[in-house]
């Protein structure tokens, strides 16, 4: 019996690089990589046909999925990104916002209402300042520039307002102009980053907030994960360790190469300090894979997911993963 061939689709990430030019390899497989297109590409094909025998899934639309019975994958506990979002938030200068309670009530734009960094950003707030996913009326659009034809709004319980920004109006510009309070984004408007004074941070030290969060709470979010085809996951009961192995060997290469000094693997000067810093703050093993050790991380996502509409019913952990995997 040959060595399987499986499509794995990832982003190239420090985690993953060592699988994908080979310093470590997937025990009873050959795979074939795909690490080069955009990843919101990848969720789309991924979810949207199962086209890819393994790959890295969107956690929010992937419990969507599980929720409906409508999953092609199976999930690993594989986490290849994983982020806080207190910094995810930026208001409008002049919108009269000084605290987050502030938000109550006003109109907020986000690029999608279901992506994972935009339910853990509200979980987030949730949990820490009262202010809940019917609080406020989201608009959904592109940010900075037109990425999609179409932009469909989420099927959601009465009393959660959602509503489609105008045809041709970018939500970094609705914000500016006063359309919009404030925005819900992964990444900084451009104009933000270009220094405009009429965008501002809701926590400018979100990173303090982050640290402090993380030690109150023992969670560090997830975004992503793994997933395995259905019917390969049940062809190949084996494969689900194989995968969870190479992939935390790859983990724990990458994490390694951070507290090298005397000739920098990452291109950070103060790339070792910072390492210390993290471990400080989030333990030792501070990107771990497998269920337990994540337990608490998953559950605050099921949790968000339910309470944003966005899964008719908590989900439980359980449901989410390989069978074989859930000792991990």
């Amino acid at each position: 019996m040959g060595r399987l061939r499986p499509t794995i689709a990832v982003w190239d990430y420090d985690r993953t690089r060592p699988l994908i030019d080979g310093r470590v390899t997937v025990e009873g497989c050959d795979p074939i990589w795909l690490h080069d297109m955009p990843i919101e590409t990848m969720f789309s094909r991924a979810l949207g046909g199962a086209e890819f025998d393994v790959s890295e899934l969107s956690f929010s639309n992937y419990m969507a999925q599980v929720a409906r019975g409508t999953n092609g994958y199976l999930g690993l506990p594989i986490f290849p990104s994983r982020s806080f979002r207190h910094g995810a938030w930026f208001l409008r200068a002049d919108a009269g916002i000084t605290r987050p309670e502030a938000l109550k009530g006003r109109r907020i734009g986000v690029r999608e209402y279901s992506m994972t960094a935009a339910v853990v950003a509200r979980g987030l707030m949730e949990d820490e300042h009262g202010i809940g996913g019917r609080d406020v009326t989201w608009v959904m659009g592109d940010v900075d520039e037109r990425e999609r034809t179409h932009i469909p709004l989420p099927d959601l319980p009465e009393g959660f307002r959602v509503e489609r920004a105008p045809e041709g109006r970018m939500l970094a510009d609705m914000l500016m102009e006063g359309e919009l309070d404030a925005l819900l984004a992964y990444k900084p408007p451009k104009a933000f980053v270009k220094g405009d004074p009429r965008i501002i941070r809701l926590f400018p030290d979100y990173e303090a907030r982050e640290r402090d969060y993380a030690r109150r709470t023992g969670i560090f979010p997830v975004m992503h994960l793994m997933g395995i085809r259905r019917e390969l996951a049940e062809a190949e009961p084996w494969l689900a360790m194989s995968l969870m192995a190479a992939f935390t060997a790859a983990k724990d290469l990458a994490i390694a190469d951070l507290s090298i000094v005397q000739a920098l693997k990452v291109a950070l000067p103060w790339a070792p300090a910072e390492f210390a810093r993290t471990r400080e703050a989030l333990g030792d093993d501070y990107w771990p894979y497998g269920v337990a050790r994540n337990r608490r991380a998953l559950e605050a996502l099921t949790r968000w997911h339910h309470a944003q509409g966005l899964s008719p019913r908590p989900l439980a952990v359980e449901e989410l993963f390989v069978r074989t995997t859930l000792g991990t």
